[in-house]
């Protein structure tokens, strides 16, 4: 049974993460599981650790990361791109997950792997 309900959470999963900019309705995704919204918030934590939301939440952050160290325009641009409104929410969610604001992150990010280069070049 516990692994039925897994594979629903999987299929959960990859909806959310197939268009993680829109704002999904909870009801919905679980009645496209076959569950009770109970049901389903009960089964995604236990697969998942975290809500659907804060699951939601973690992919927009970690693809905005990614954005970011490519050298996406700015950090607006990508609040905006990730289905955020405002910047500054995002700037604050995005310095709960990563101890830093996106800037901040960002440049550290490139100094470290900027050292650790230089490192492995004079090796």
């Amino acid at each position: 049974m516990q692994e039925h309900y897994s594979q629903r959470i999987t299929a959960a999963m990859h909806a959310l993460s197939q268009d993680m900019t829109r704002p999904v309705r909870m009801d919905t995704l679980a009645r496209a599981t076959g569950m009770s919204l109970t049901n389903f918030y009960k089964y995604f934590k236990a697969v998942t650790l975290v809500t659907p939301l804060q699951y939601q939440k973690r992919l927009r952050l970690i693809e905005a990361r990614q954005l970011l160290m490519a050298g996406a325009t700015t950090v607006e641009s990508v609040a905006l791109k990730m289905g955020y409104k405002s910047p500054s929410q995002f700037s604050r969610e995005y310095s709960r997950m990563f101890g830093a604001p996106p800037k901040r992150d960002v440049t550290q990010s490139r100094d470290d792997c900027d050292e650790v280069a230089g490192v492995e070049a004079s090796s």
